[in-house]
């Protein structure tokens, strides 16, 4: 089955490109949703998909177009060993151009989209929703990498950031209309293109919220000091994130007291800017708090995103370390963009390609 609508209802404006987004059924059918370049809404209903089921996402541009093959996905472990390099990244948020740029500077992926790193590992420390035009196709490009960096021995993490739980739950004030109107054509609400029943939605609620990789913590914002009076694991803090993501903020409030400090917009870990910011708004953490997370948890340094930064930037004497930057400003710049960890140093990464060592 396909239909076929150029017009926003609502607003009148032409459909933007956009998608795919595959939807199942009880009965194992799937939909695919996706606007072609002539603004038409194509949408397909699949009785059962063959075996060898793949297909093209393209980005908003046309730029950059890659072939994606439906895998089974799991929750990753939340502790696992260091390869022999780990590079890092942070808020990619739409721009696919900087994603993709960065990655092949970094060797992780090739001219034709396909993994390059071997057994190294990749960690993307959230927010691909909003800002951006190319929400999709960074999301699938991420699914794809992570099926074929397993294949080559490696590993792509990709962390929850807070963007992510706001446009799962509805909060959509961020989201680019291209989304929205494609949303109101199909008289849906953009998030019910994410729930359970989406590969990505589904895909997304088996992300981490906080992932150990050898002696380096990944969180999106940052470990507040309530933390040290906790005693729940990083195990169960991933798995409340990704069980209540479609819940309301009140919902999620009344859940548990796991759940209400995961999802809390001051010190949770999704929101909490502490450990970069002084101000007192922040509720910024201490130099010995600092040393007390670091041993709850057994780990060297926290890696954190959310904050952006002019460059990569480092706090409490390397222990912490900030790697959201403005991708774009910094690519044109010619300025930092993620890390690389290696034979025990870690090092500033370039688009060049070109490493500077973090003294």
């Amino acid at each position: 089955m396909q239909t076929a609508a150029g017009k926003d209802y609502k607003k009148g404006q032409p459909l933007a490109p956009d998608g795919p987004y595959l939807l199942s059924d009880s009965t194992g059918r799937m939909r695919m949703i996706q606007v072609d370049w002539k603004g038409r809404l194509k949408d397909t209903l699949f009785q059962a998909l063959p075996d060898d089921f793949s297909f093209s996402v393209v980005s908003h541009k046309g730029h950059h177009r890659f072939q994606v093959r439906l895998h089974p996905y799991r929750r990753q472990a939340w502790k696992i060993q260091q390869s022999e390099k780990l590079m890092v990244i942070s808020d990619p948020h739409g721009d696919l151009d900087c994603f993709v740029s960065i990655l092949r500077a970094g060797g992780v992926m090739d001219e034709n989209y396909h993994w390059s790193f071997g057994r190294n590992q990749l960690v993307v420390i959230g927010d691909v929703f909003d800002r951006g035009k190319d929400v999709l196709p960074i999301f699938w490009l991420i699914y794809k990498l992570e099926l074929e960096a397993e294949e080559a021995g490696g590993c792509l993490s990709f962390l929850l950031g807070n963007h992510e739980e706001m446009v799962l739950r509805g909060d959509c004030r961020y989201t680019k209309d291209k989304y929205k109107r494609l949303a109101d054509t199909l008289c849906l609400a953009y998030q019910q293109l994410w729930r359970e029943n989406s590969e990505l939605g589904g895909w997304l609620r088996t992300r981490n919220l906080i992932q150990i990789i050898g002696d380096n913590l990944f969180v999106h914002a940052g470990l507040s000091s309530d933390l040290l009076q906790r005693v729940d694991s990083v195990e169960e803090m991933n798995k409340v994130l990704g069980e209540n993501l479609s819940l309301s903020r009140e919902e999620r409030m009344e859940v548990s007291p796991l759940s209400a400090f995961v999802f809390n917009t001051k010190v949770g870990p999704l929101w909490y800017r502490g450990m970069v910011r002084s101000a007192d708004q922040y509720f910024p953490v201490e130099p010995q708090e600092v040393t007390a997370l670091l041993e709850k948890f057994g780990v060297s340094r926290i890696i954190v995103g959310h904050t952006i930064f002019d460059d990569i930037t480092t706090f409490y004497r390397r222990r912490v370390i900030a790697v959201n930057v403005d991708n774009e400003e910094n690519r044109e710049k010619d300025r930092g963009r993620g890390i690389v960890i290696e034979n025990g140093g870690i090092s500033v990464l370039y688009d060049s390609g070109k490493l500077v060592p973090i003294q």
